[in-house]
């Protein structure tokens, strides 16, 4: 099974206002609650693939129990551990700029930390393990790494989506997929980066640290994979951008949902840049069938 972690989900309510002025009463002209949160969408998109997965992670009040029941509704598998305070919201505002206002999320105390700990010592060598997103201020800054340690005690696959500090950490513990897009590339080593020369460069640093296997996402510029076997460029499929939430997240379902099936590199690859822009082109996550539809404009060539 996939399993994902997801330590300050948050539901995503977006709201969508004619002309928004700040100081007066405004009125919405639509709006809607999605369940957010990195390996929670990782998971549905799994869902999506008809790939069995489990979320794990944290939640709390009524905003928690909206996520479990919505994600549930859809078919996913869920072992949530339940913490004092209410999971946050986050909204996304839509008018004539877009304004985003994102909630702290609960505290995670060092009993839920445990709670979550026994969890992943029951998984096996036939598992793979998502860490994807930042969690919060109450949890140590390495606590991806301290999960990584479980892991591999019981040779668990790890996959780390996230940025800063917290992906630095975990690479001496070998991830088997990261996936920073070229601005947290720049972020994470700190670096300047002006062409595809320099990105393939620093992103061979990230697997020297550690990383098997090394995406780079680069928006409409396509995608860099840096692997045991080389370095490979994909181009991206056309379409029309109408959602960049979660296009990250669908783009390690889609490699994810691959090579659990095959263990093809470049297969996953392939089908990961199609369910990345599948999203990217839809108002919610991807189906899988209209990821599939993508593939066949998905070109990867090997440039290393």
């Amino acid at each position: 099974m996939i399993y994902t972690v997801t330590f300050n989900p948050a539901i995503d309510y977006i709201v969508n206002v004619n002309d928004f002025k700040t100081g007066e009463v405004n009125r919405v002209n639509s709006d809607i609650k999605y369940p957010g949160g990195k390996g929670i969408n990782v998971s549905r998109v799994l869902n999506n693939f008809g790939v069995d997965t489990k979320a794990l992670g944290f939640i709390g009040g009524f905003t928690g129990e909206f996520i479990k029941n919505y994600i549930e509704d859809e078919g996913v598998k869920t072992d949530f551990i339940k913490v004092e305070e209410d999971t946050r919201i986050n909204v996304k505002l839509k008018s004539n700029e877009e304004t985003e206002i994102n909630g702290y999320g609960p505290t995670i105390t060092e009993e839920n930390l445990n709670s979550l700990f026994d969890k992943i010592k029951k998984l096996s060598n036939e598992d793979i393990l998502v860490l994807a997103g930042n969690a919060q201020k109450s949890v140590p800054r390495d606590i991806y790494a301290q999960i990584q340690n479980i892991c591999i005690e019981n040779n668990v696959k790890v996959v780390v989506d996230t940025t800063g500090e917290a992906l630095l950490n975990t690479l001496k513990n070998k991830p088997f997929l990261i996936k920073p897009n070229i601005h947290e590339l720049i972020e994470v080593l700190n670096v300047n980066i002006d062409n595809i020369d320099e990105t393939i460069h620093y992103a061979k640093k990230l697997v020297n640290m550690g990383a098997q296997n090394v995406i780079i996402s680069m928006a409409g510029d396509g995608a860099l994979l840096i692997c045991d076997e080389g370095v490979y460029k994909a181009t991206t499929p056309n379409g029309e951008v109408k959602n960049s939430v979660g296009a990250g997240d669908s783009l390690i379902a889609g490699f994810l949902a691959s090579y659990y099936e095959e263990k093809d590199i470049l297969k996953a690859f392939k089908l990961s840049v199609a369910t990345g822009s599948a999203t990217a082109f839809s108002l919610d996550l991807c189906i899988k069938k209209y990821a599939l539809s993508l593939l066949n404009q998905v070109d990867i060539k090997k440039i290393s």
